[in-house]
């Protein structure tokens, strides 16, 4: 598969800003390391799922998250490790500074952070990607931008918001009202058990074209 392909299933917006902002590095033969994660105990099934994810993801790196000090450098799979509990995991790709949590792929595909415990973020890769793009659109077409921390991140009033589906959001997640989209980050604040850490981001001002661009 060519190295500047756009992954499928996700929305005009996501493709969008993978083809305009991303690019991709290259990606790891995940294939080389099968003998030796085989013999460390690591089963066949699991390689292939990071096989699956290098084959669709790997090498891709994207402009910075908002949160989570940017997140991945560069999307990337590697050894899948069994977690107590919450069965197997493998990273996602390798943090842009250091970090006290790790991006992880969960053991139904999530996206999200381990340090200890694990936290989802989002239900699949896909919605990682979605929620960063939406950043980025809504960043650029807001009129005004709030950013909420702590107590005052459970005291939005979300009446007459829906959720944005396409981030497929778990302990992220986003909103959208008739002018305006907001951001809610807890996966921190979970993973490292601070609540301090919640931010919430209030992008206003927006017409239809802001509220949804590209998004099917």
């Amino acid at each position: 598969m060519a190295t500047n392909h756009v992954p499928e299933g996700i929305t005009r917006r996501a493709q969008y800003f993978i083809r305009i902002h991303g690019h991709w590095i290259g990606r790891s033969d995940t294939e080389q390391y099968r003998a030796r994660w085989l013999e460390a105990g690591v089963p066949g099934v699991q390689i292939d799922r990071v096989s699956a994810y290098e084959a669709t993801w790997g090498g891709l790196a994207l402009p910075p998250s908002p949160h989570y000090d940017g997140g991945p450098r560069t999307l990337s799979g590697d050894v899948p490790e069994e977690s107590d509990g919450e069965g197997w995991c493998f990273e996602a790709g390798a943090q842009r500074s250091a970090l006290p949590y790790s991006f992880m792929i969960g053991p139904r595909g999530e996206f999200g952070l381990h340090s200890g415990g694990w936290v989802p973020l989002h239900a699949s890769v896909e919605g990682w990607v979605e929620a960063l793009a939406l950043a980025d659109h809504a960043r650029r077409c807001a009129r005004t931008t709030t950013t909420l921390t702590g107590d005052a991140v459970d005291d939005l009033e979300l009446d007459g918001f829906e959720a944005v589906p396409e981030v497929v959001g778990l302990a992220d997640t986003w909103w959208r009202g008739t002018d305006s989209l907001i951001a809610v980050y807890r996966g921190e604040a979970e993973v490292m058990q601070a609540p301090q850490c919640r931010t919430a981001t209030v992008y206003a001002g927006l017409d239809d074209w802001g509220l949804r661009g590209l998004d099917n």
